[in-house]
């Protein structure tokens, strides 16, 4: 039985972390299609937006079927990288998985926390050690 009678269970994850570098240079870290596998290793994308340095709009397939976005808001000296995730999970035939309520809350969970990672990876990388307000070093 799935959590709604007659609907999928979705995920809907919305995720934001703060990256001193400005956007260009966070767009610049999902710009490489070939980049979107060590990301998002189960999931297929296929962009239907891309915004430049305001973020990409994917289309989402394998593990889950939905949607995916990263927006990037210039805010301060940095970047709010703001992620969206609004999808189904689905079994190997790409039909929806009637996931029990301790089940979907066990998925969202674990896409929530990668989506975190990726974030604070993307952080430590990017931000090479700079701190909000304290202009970048000189390379």
């Amino acid at each position: 039985m799935s959590v709604i009678d007659n609907a999928p269970p979705a995920l809907d994850i919305v995720d934001e972390t703060f990256l001193a570098v400005p956007p260009t240079t966070v767009a610049a870290a999902f710009a490489d299609p070939a980049s979107w596998p060590r990301y998002w290793p189960d999931l297929v994308l296929e962009v239907y937006t891309d915004r430049g340095a305001e973020g990409l709009r994917w289309t989402v397939r394998g593990a889950l079927v939905g949607t995916m976005e990263v927006w990037l808001e210039p805010v301060l000296d940095g970047t709010l990288l703001h992620y969206f995730l609004r999808a189904t999970p689905v079994g190997a035939d790409g039909r929806p998985l009637a996931l029990r309520p301790r089940e979907l809350r066990r998925e969202l969970d674990r896409r929530a926390r990668a989506a975190k990672g990726i974030a604070l990876q993307l952080k430590a990388v990017l931000e090479d050690g700079r701190e909000p307000g304290v202009p970048p070093r000189a390379r």
